[in-house]
């Protein structure tokens, strides 16, 4: 089933607190023993779907970012359903609140998007510099962060809407909240975490190493950060109070593999996939042994992947449009 855009509508805004665990999208990761299953399904629309992110009601979304939708998965009828968004934003993250409304950044025109998926009805947030925003996730007061790679990251306030900008450089891509509150972004091009104290505004640096290429960052249940590091095929541990790396670990496919999305379940198990191989990658820190699932497609493309509450570890595949599953 569809349901089509019932409004849209920009707001004026302007200027301008924190969660940790998972990627921070409001839905504490669970944990369980992994069998090794994976499931897949075809996305109705499989024009570069992404990013999918849980819901309170045990559902996965997806952006679809090249058909300008947001498409939501029933995990007990194994059913889809889509919603139109307006043409031109080509939705990119999204995280789904804990009243069941669905926020994306509209890489394509400058904004944040609210979708109800109730009525179908859009609202968009218009980012004072516009440009290219990214990945979001949301923090104990409800605020929710983005990044833009066009320069900055921002503040969406849901109440006023209002949007506050910093201005960052190194194209910020991934992001994670720490448990003070801290942001921490990933400075692809820079090498380098950018981290933003929330409560002053404070912008500090962790540098990562020559050619390092920081991608995305979890926050694990101890507090700890976990980064892909996709320039050198490394895993990278870092203790966000004392500003420090704590390990780096060499992934399985070595440093060409292309370590992209990570994310943490409820015991600390890390998720990495190398997306040069088509294989996910998880990390026991208590063994620092790696178990790496071969996943039954080719070219799959995985961009974003989440732990749901029950523990199981979803992903979209980008390239070959099939949400999948390993459980």
């Amino acid at each position: 089933m569809r349901n089509s855009l019932v409004l849209a509508f920009p707001l004026v805004l302007g200027c301008t607190g924190a969660l940790a665990g998972g990627s921070n999208y409001g839905v504490v990761p669970g944990a369980k023993q992994l069998t090794g299953k994976v499931s897949e399904w075809p996305v109705p629309t499989p024009k570069f779907a992404r990013d999918p992110a849980p819901g309170p009601d045990g559902n996965i979304y997806i952006t679809v970012m090249q058909g300008d939708r947001i498409a939501r998965f029933d995990t007990k009828s194994q059913k889809f359903s889509e919603w139109d968004l307006p043409s031109g934003a080509h939705p990119h993250g999204l995280l789904v609140d804990k009243e069941g409304k669905v926020w994306y950044t509209g890489n394509g025109n400058g904004t944040i998007g609210e979708l109800d998926p109730a009525t179908g009805k859009v609202r968009e947030h218009k980012a004072p510099s516009g440009g290219s925003p990214h990945t979001l996730v949301i923090d104990d007061a409800g605020a929710i962060w983005f990044t833009s790679q066009s320069g900055y990251v921002g503040r969406l306030d849901r109440s006023s809407g209002k949007i506050a900008e910093y201005r960052m450089s190194g194209g910020p891509y991934g992001l994670a909240l720490d448990k003070r509150g801290s942001v921490w972004v990933c400075r692809m091009s820079a090498d380098k975490m950018g981290i933003i104290d929330s409560k002053t505004g404070k912008i500090s640096e962790l540098y990562m190493g020559p050619g390092s290429r920081p991608r995305r960052v979890a926050t694990a249940p101890d507090g700890t950060l976990w980064i892909t590091l996709y320039g050198n095929g490394r895993l990278a541990h870092v203790d966000p109070a004392a500003g420090k790396i704590i390990k780096e670990y060499e992934m399985p496919a070595g440093a060409n593999g292309g370590p992209y999305a990570v994310t943490v379940d409820g015991t600390g198990r890390v998720f990495a996939n190398e997306i040069q191989t088509d294989t996910v990658a998880m990390l026991d820190p208590k063994t620092e042994q790696f178990r790496v699932f071969g996943l039954p497609s080719r070219n799959v493309g995985i961009r974003k992947a989440i732990v749901d509450a029950q523990g199981r570890y979803w992903y979209m595949g980008s390239h070959n449009g099939r949400l999948g599953v390993i459980e």
